[in-house]
């Protein structure tokens, strides 16, 4: 089937394919999605590179990670190689070529390819396709079971403390998976009187997130062992390394329901923080109706 998607002719497929066997979620309804949420959702893909994870047959069968460009990529997608650790597949020695999306057009076509999960850098890049310094800090609050959601947001209702006594403020959003993730803009923000880097991000985050393990023991931790969470909240505050990704706010996850990665305001991590069944991971129904009523609630200006 061809459309035509600003301005752009793109094919697309399999419109009645089921992606979310559980809630009989179609491709169609995907695409529906990410055409629906666009004006909130580029302005946070704007820059960054894209890392994808796709489901060709849906939820209930494999995925893959993709990072380079896809072969038969339309010559008019935005794309960016930058340098990389580790990569064997990338355009040249140590560097990958990413998509860069900036339009509906290209959302669409990421849509059709079942690239449900759109992760991406802490950091940009420039009008020449160079990174970046990091833009903003994220830390990813991952529940260690039987944690849920409801431990997340009293540990988030801490490290909003512990970085506004730093100088930054924060805003959290549901990670669509189990947790929460809290999003601080870095523009303008020196560290030790310096722009930041990755790396010193990185070991800020690690400071903070040592900090609440320190006071908070019984509830928070530092540690990535996975055997040293149980009924904690891991403070991931590796997210913020140069190679790492995070998903994208108002991405799909590909869990068993559509459920997004969700921007919310503080008043409502206390409701849950209070009260564990106040609410779960939103659907992509409930997204688009909440973005009706508030717009985005992710500012980190």
């Amino acid at each position: 089937m061809q459309v035509e998607v600003d301005g752009r002719r793109l094919t697309i497929s399999s419109l009645d394919k089921v992606l979310y066997p559980r809630t009989g979620t179609t491709k169609g309804e995907v695409l529906h999605y990410y055409a629906a949420i666009a004006p909130v959702l580029l302005p946070h893909l704007a820059g960054r590179c894209v890392t994808r994870i796709r489901w060709p047959h849906g939820v209930a069968d494999g995925s893959f990670f993709e990072k380079n460009v896809p072969g038969g990529t339309p010559s008019w997608v935005h794309t960016a190689e930058v340098p990389t650790t580790g990569s064997r597949t990338g355009a040249g020695s140590g560097t990958l070529r990413f998509p860069i999306v900036d339009d509906v057009a290209t959302l669409t076509w990421l849509a059709n390819l079942a690239a449900l999960e759109l992760h991406v850098h802490q950091w940009r890049v420039d009008e020449h396709d160079q990174p970046l310094p990091p833009d903003r800090l994220v830390i990813d609050l991952d529940p260690g079971e039987p944690a849920t959601l409801h431990e997340c947001a009293q540990v988030a209702l801490l490290v909003r403390e512990a970085l506004r006594e730093r100088g930054l403020e924060s805003c959290p959003v549901t990670s669509g998976s189990k947790g929460l993730h809290l999003y601080a803009g870095l523009d303008g923000v020196t560290i030790d009187d310096e722009v930041p880097d990755s790396d010193v991000v990185t070991a800020f985050a690690k400071e903070v997130a040592e900090e609440l393990q320190a006071s908070h023991g019984q509830l928070v931790t530092a540690t990535m062992t996975k055997s040293r969470r149980g009924g904690k909240v891991f403070l991931d505050w590796s997210q913020n390394a140069g190679s790492k990704t995070t998903v994208s706010p108002y991405s799909l996850r590909g869990r068993e329901r559509p459920t997004v990665a969700t921007p919310l305001t503080w008043d409502e991590v206390a409701q849950v923080a209070d009260d564990p069944l106040a609410f779960e991971q939103f659907t992509a129904e409930e997204v688009l109706a909440r973005v009706a009523e508030h717009g985005d609630l992710l500012q980190l200006d």
